[in-house]
């Protein structure tokens, strides 16, 4: 066994647990190092509260001066709590986030220093925009960007450093990061639920989408972690065999938490309680090291932020108990993959939930009116849907054998379904007493009773209803949510604002009763939708061909969806609810395609550098002892050597047809990847590493496992499968 992994298998075997002391409740922990509203109280002035508030639930902008006192008393929380620094902590188009620190310190002009930080100061800055993806944005002589506050997220002290979340803007006004258009998005459904929403209930000023995220991922202990090469520059493992014994047995679902994880996950829990980050849940995952974390639902925005955040604290508090977390979709050939499902819902004001049904036939028309018309809008943009979550390393379980499929379709179950068959049999125009009896009491009416019992039992469905919400269940573990549910948020923006104006045209002019043009326009919807609805299994042939058939789109991989976010129809939708410009759209698919192709050049590199500089050697090396241990039978026994060494002369064989195999496949990846390279137009560039560079991967591979079962262990460099997901 190579030094590395004797060394990394070795150290984690003596990991001892870090005890964490949990005292007092949770409750009173919580958001102690957030800038809420509960501090805000504390610290602000009347005016400004009120200013910041309005802010948040209404827009309004906030003035320099109250933009000062805000900065001061920010200041004084955030120095109380032992900060020293402060950042406007921004999301760019990398995907993750960013920050720089400044310290609160200043001189005057007699030289003495002095803690400031001023409204000028927490409202905006300039950092330099030009290492940040832009798509082609910016020019070189434009490359200042600016960061400008988000009120509707609160600050935060995370170390001793003041957050203060932004959104991030080029020079000349385009978003540059994926905050600004979530909050344009969430704007726009605001503002076309609300409306809707009026029908049932004149009180409802304000409609909040709601996000509950879940997040997988793997641990695995930081020596071992760090003695594959592979795993910390790819974020996963581009070799190895499968362990004997992987998830097959379902014994670690749902299992005891082991004791160096669970003291990982209380120390998480007790850092996110204090940031403000409501988690709740915590369980073994499917696989083996394989973990779930999940929080109460939020108002999107912020639930984007917390889990961004999360994943940051995560990667800190890992390293802490000595374990490196992998947010990779498929770090680990053979066993599940991970996965960030997205539960979705909207909210009034009123505080009532759009997407669950109530104790009357009108509230039930209500949960109907929204429920439908997101089904409707998933219908015709589920191309666009399936683009936000496309990624080089999702193509891993997106399209492939593993839940949910690349096809998106709508999961909602057989009872519900029978209701909706039911209303698509209303007749047209005006409803006799009698139809409109059967549909309030006998249809309408027992849509509560029948979402009882009608929990989703499809683990496999891409978009999910799941009692009251909708779960979004292609998000890879990477992915920053803020992609998603800018499209989710706009594509149903843009169908309640066409169902509104359907029912409208229907009051006016047909003189029917809300109620009535209500059904009659969702009747329509139920029909032409129909195609996306689908209560089966997701990885069968079978229903490939009857996808095909109903014209769903099936895009395994990320170059085929990145294509339709320039689509005539996606660029229309962005333009008219406001969420993106041509130019802002154009510029993420740009760095999308760009992220594809320099993931797959990076892997390709690590995979030649593995067979070169490791597998091929350690292999040549066993090859060689078995060449002398025959040579010396062949010394000894004579010509009768040949009976006795059968066994080696085979093996010796096989690792040199293997050997070659990957020395010819190597070299010809190699060589795929530098024609692509010449390539300039990006779409082209982005399909030659899929079509032509990846596929290398996978044969590279099958031809490298068969070496690591072949060669002795103890010459095998690389740590192994078992060692990696078995060793606590």
């Amino acid at each position: 066994m190579s030094i590395i992994r004797t060394n990394a298998v070795s150290e984690s075997l003596r990991r001892n647990r870090i005890i964490i002391e949990e005292k007092g409740r949770r409750s009173k922990l919580f958001g102690t190092q957030v800038f809420n509203d509960e501090k805000m109280l504390q610290y602000l002035t009347k005016d400004a509260l009120e200013s910041v508030r309005g802010a948040i639930f209404s827009g309004s902008k906030i003035d320099r001066k109250i933009a000062d006192q805000v900065a001061e008393a920010m200041k004084g929380w955030a120095i109380a709590n032992g900060a020293t620094h402060y950042t406007h902590w921004f999301q760019p188009l990398t995907g993750s986030t960013a920050e720089k620190h400044d310290a609160f310190f200043d001189l005057l002009p007699d030289g003495k220093g002095l803690e400031k930080f001023g409204g000028g100061q927490l409202v905006q800055q300039e950092p330099d925009a030009s290492s940040f993806p832009s798509g082609g944005i910016r020019n070189t002589f434009e490359a200042r960007g600016y960061t400008a506050w988000d009120p509707t997220s609160p600050a935060f002290v995370y170390g001793t450093t003041l957050c203060v979340p932004t959104i991030f803007v080029s020079y000349t006004g385009e978003a540059l990061d994926n905050k600004a258009p979530l909050l344009r998005a969430l704007h726009a459904v605001d503002e076309a639920a609300t409306a809707v929403a009026k029908y049932f209930d004149k009180n409802v000023s304000k409609v909040n989408a709601t996000l509950g995220w879940e997040q997988e991922y793997f641990l695995i202990d930081k020596a071992l972690a760090y003695s594959r090469p592979d795993i910390i520059l790819t974020g996963r493992t581009l070799v190895g065999h499968l362990a004997a014994k992987g998830q097959q047995l379902d014994d670690h679902y749902f299992g005891v938490i082991p004791n160096r994880v669970l003291s990982f996950m209380s120390d998480l829990e007790k850092e996110c309680t204090k940031l403000g980050i409501p988690v709740k849940t915590r369980h073994n995952e499917v696989a083996p090291n394989q973990f779930e974390l999940a929080p109460v639902f939020e108002e999107a925005n912020l639930a984007v932020d917390h889990n961004l955040l999360l994943m940051d604290v995560m990667e800190k508090i890992a390293d802490a108990h000595n374990f490196k977390v992998l947010f990779h979709e498929k770090p680990f050939a053979g066993i599940n993959g991970s996965g960030k499902h997205n539960n979705w819902s909207l909210a009034t004001d009123t505080g009532i939930n759009l997407l669950s049904p109530g104790s009357t036939p009108m509230k039930n028309l209500q949960f109907l009116t929204f429920f439908v018309n997101t089904i409707k809008a998933v219908d015709h943009y589920e191309e666009l849907l399936r683009s936000s979550i496309a990624s080089a390393s999702n193509d891993h379980r997106l399209g492939a054998n593993e839940a949910p499929p690349a096809i998106l379709s709508i999961f909602i179950g057989k009872q519900l379904g029978q209701v909706l068959d039911e209303l698509e049999g209303v007749s047209q125009g005006k409803l006799s007493p009698e139809e409109k009896t059967e549909l309030k009491l006998n249809v309408v009416g027992k849509i509560p009773e029948i979402l009882l019992d009608n929990t989703d039992r499809n683990r496999t469905s891409p978009f999910a209803f799941t009692g009251n919400k909708f779960e979004m269940r292609g998000v890879g573990s990477k992915t920053n949510c803020a992609k998603p549910m800018t499209i989710l948020n706009t594509i149903v923006a843009k169908q309640l604002k066409a169902f509104k104006k359907e029912v409208d045209v229907l009051i006016d002019k047909k003189n029917l009763k809300k109620d009535e043009a209500i059904f009659n326009v969702l009747r329509e919807y139920i029909k032409t939708s129909k195609k996306i609805r689908f209560d089966g299994d997701g990885y069968s042939e079978d229903w490939e061909k009857e996808a095909k058939r109903r014209k769903l789109s099936n895009n395994k991989t990320t170059p085929e969806a990145l294509q339709i976010m320039t689509g005539k129809d996606s660029i229309a939708l962005f333009r008219e609810m406001k969420v993106m410009s041509e130019i802002e759209v154009r510029a993420r698919q740009e760095v999308e395609l760009e992220a594809y192709i320099l993931h797959i050049q990076i892997e390709g590199r690590v995979l030649n550098e593995l067979m070169y500089n490791h597998v091929i050697p350690s292999s040549i090396q066993y090859q060689n002892k078995l060449i002398t241990n025959v040579n010396g039978l062949k010394e000894i026994y004579g010509a009768i050597h040949k009976k006795l060494t059968e066994g080696q002369l085979n093996i010796i064989e096989q690792i040199a047809e293997h050997i070659s195999e990957i020395k010819k496949k190597t070299d010809h990846m190699v060589e795929a990847r530098k024609r692509a390279n010449t390539l300039k137009d990006l779409n082209k560039k982005a399909s030659a590493y899929c079509e032509n560079v990846r596929p290398y991967f996978d044969e590279i591979r099958y031809h490298s496992d068969k070496l690591e079962r072949l060669v002795d262990d103890s010459e095998w460099p690389l740590t192994k499968y078992w060692e990696l997901l078995f060793v606590k």
